[in-house]
C-alpha cells in the first residue's frame, strides 16, 4: 500500500484521498454490479463492477467532495448509509437536496473556497478546498445537466502549501482548465473524470482525447483516472487514454489503480 499522501480507488470516481492527516471521500457511488443509477429526465444506466468497499468499511473521514448530483455520483447507497457527520462540498444545486436529506453542506460557487483545519504539538494543519469551472456538456444539453464543479484541494502546513490535488469533476476540457492552470500553476496530482460518457448522443465526460488535452492543458505532475469503465454510458476505454497519453509523452505521470488499489500522489514516490 503506499505510504504518504494517497488515493485508495474505490470505483467510478469514488475515491478515499489521504493528504496528511486529513481524509477525503469524492463522488460516493456504492451501488452493485447490475443495479441502475438514475441521471435525470428519465435516464439511467447500469453498472457493471462492484464498488472496491462498502460504506460501513470506510475510514473516519473530515470531509466529502461531491462534483454534482448525478446517481453515479452519490446514489441512494450513499443517501442511506453514509455518516452524516463530515461536511459535504459541493454544488448549490446538490446542497439543496442534501440538506434536506439531513446531511451537513457547503455550497461552492467556483473559486469560493472552504477551509478545514487541524493542530497538534504546534504543528497547523488546513485543507484548502477551491471550487473550480467544470462543463458538464454545452449548448441545451449542459442546461439540462446539473451543474458540476471541480475541486483543488490544497495540504498546507504551517502556512506553506504541501500537496495540492486537482479533481477534474464530470466535465469537458476547455479554457477553463486554463484558467485553473493559472491560479495553480503547480499542481501535484489530478484525478481525472474519463469515460466518454454519452448522453442523447452527445459526449458529456472526457474521452481519450479530451483527457489528453486536459492534462496537457494542466500539467499536474502525477495523473490518476477514474470514471472509466463502470457504466453502459462510458464508451472511451481507459487503455485509449493510457496509449494516446504515452504518444504524448505523458506516460511517466500516469498512475493506474484499479478497484481496491491504491496509488501514491506524491510525484516523488515511483509509481
Amino acid at each position: 500500500m503506499a505510504a504518504g499522501d494517497r488515493l485508495h480507488f474505490i470505483g467510478t470516481a469514488t475515491t478515499v484521498v489521504t493528504l496528511g492527516s486529513f481524509t477525503i471521500l469524492t463522488d460516493p457511488n456504492f451501488l452493485h454490479r447490475g443495479q441502475r443509477a438514475y441521471l435525470g429526465w428519465g435516464l439511467s444506466s447500469r453498472r457493471l463492477s462492484d464498488p472496491a468497499v462498502r460504506p460501513e468499511d470506510l475510514p473516519p473521514l473530515d470531509v466529502v467532495l461531491l462534483s454534482h448530483l448525478h446517481g453515479d455520483h452519490f446514489d441512494r447507497v450513499s443517501r442511506e448509509r453514509l455518516d452524516r457527520t463530515p461536511p459535504v462540498l459541493s454544488t448549490r444545486h446538490a446542497t439543496r437536496r442534501l440538506d434536506r436529506w439531513g446531511f451537513d453542506t457547503a455550497a461552492l460557487e467556483p473559486w469560493d473556497q472552504h477551509h478545514l483545519a487541524k493542530g497538534s504539538g504546534g504543528r497547523e494543519e488546513h485543507l484548502r478546498v477551491t471550487a473550480v469551472p467544470a462543463v458538464h456538456a454545452r449548448g441545451l444539453l449542459g442546461r439540462m445537466l446539473p451543474p458540476v464543479m471541480g475541486s483543488v484541494v490544497e495540504h498546507v502546513v504551517d502556512g506553506a502549501v504541501r500537496r495540492s490535488v486537482y479533481f477534474s469533476g464530470d466535465t469537458l476540457t476547455g479554457d477553463h482548465v486554463d484558467e485553473v492552470r493559472r491560479r495553480f500553476p503547480d499542481i501535484d496530482a489530478a484525478v481525472v473524470h474519463l469515460g466518454g460518457t454519452r448522453v442523447l448522443m452527445r459526449t458529456v465526460t472526457m474521452d481519450a482525447a479530451m483527457g489528453v488535452d486536459f492534462v496537457e492543458r494542466c500539467r499536474p505532475s502525477v495523473v490518476v483516472p477514474v470514471h472509466h469503465d463502470d457504466y453502459t454510458v462510458f464508451r472511451s476505454p481507459l487503455s485509449d487514454f493510457v496509449d494516446r497519453a504515452t504518444a504524448r509523452g505523458l506516460g511517466t505521470r500516469l498512475r493506474c489503480p484499479a478497484r481496491g488499489e491504491v496509488v501514491s500522489l506524491d510525484p516523488d514516490v515511483p509509481a
